[in-house]
């Protein structure tokens, strides 16, 4: 495969309200699979937000309860599906990307490794020990979750595996747009890969009335920094070709990876 076809689904998370983001989900994933995307990718815990202290209340295992229902809805649709959602394994709750493949089912599962204080993320949930990154019909691909995006090590991982394609479900709110997007461009350039970012977007407002905005701007960055796509402060989803064999290009042009070692 040389062509990739991708779509991004940039979701206006509701807060506390699973079944109404279930919904909105089945409807981007039909009409990606209807525009031939070979996947589709949702925000970070697009299932209910930042609801973390009632995670363990939505939180199903990895093969039951609402993962269950995503695997079906990749079968039925004859396509794989990313984003993160509540987990709930032994006594942990996480913050996880499913791999799902419309054959296979959850090929693969990916624990946030860095969760993020400034929101009180990590009082509540667990974090995962170890990074992903599997064989996918186009080739080897990589995942991360938001607040990953800040620790180049990661990457700099799956650049070491050939990885050339890095999904990243974000909740990446404002100020930090600036941030947001010289570390995503950051990550593509350095590792020589394709980043692809789907940030939600609307607002959230939590116990104590602060609200939260989140500027979505989903975006595709190639293996030599530039941007592919990149949506703006708008709810939708949006469907994107991929050259994959730039990445190969790429990296023959400019060798740096050549002999990297990990610690």
């Amino acid at each position: 495969m040389t062509t990739l076809t991708v779509s991004l689904a940039q979701m206006n998370v509701r807060r506390g309200a699973p079944r109404t983001n279930w919904s909105q989900m089945q409807q981007y994933t039909a009409e990606a699979a209807q525009r031939g995307a070979d996947f589709i990718v949702f925000p970070e815990l697009w299932d209910s937000g930042t609801t973390y202290d009632k995670g363990r209340e939505i939180a199903s295992s990895l093969s039951g309860g609402l993962f269950a229902q995503v695997a079906a809805l990749a079968r039925q649709h004859q396509i794989h599906i990313f984003g993160s959602m509540y987990e709930k394994r032994g006594v942990g709750i996480y913050n996880t990307l499913a791999a799902i493949s419309p054959r296979n089912g959850v090929m693969g599962a990916y624990r946030k490794m860095h969760l993020f204080p400034l929101m009180d993320e990590d009082k509540w949930l667990t974090p995962g020990e170890a990074p992903l990154a599997i064989d996918l019909p186009w080739g080897r691909t990589g995942f991360a979750i938001c607040y990953d995006l800040r620790f180049p090590e990661l990457f700099r991982r799956y650049a070491r595996e050939e990885v050339g394609v890095i999904v990243i479900p974000m909740a990446w709110p404002h100020p930090r747009l600036d941030h947001y997007r010289v570390l995503l461009r950051a990550r593509a350039i350095e590792n020589q890969c394709y980043v692809i970012a789907v940030n939600r977007f609307g607002a959230d407002e939590s116990e104590d009335g602060v609200q939260t905005h989140y500027f979505g701007h989903s975006c595709v960055i190639d293996p030599w920094g530039n941007t592919v796509i990149e949506v703006g402060e708008i709810e939708g989803h949006f469907t994107v070709p991929l050259d994959l064999s730039m990445v190969d290009a790429v990296r023959q042009k400019l060798p740096a990876l050549d002999g990297i070692q990990l610690s």
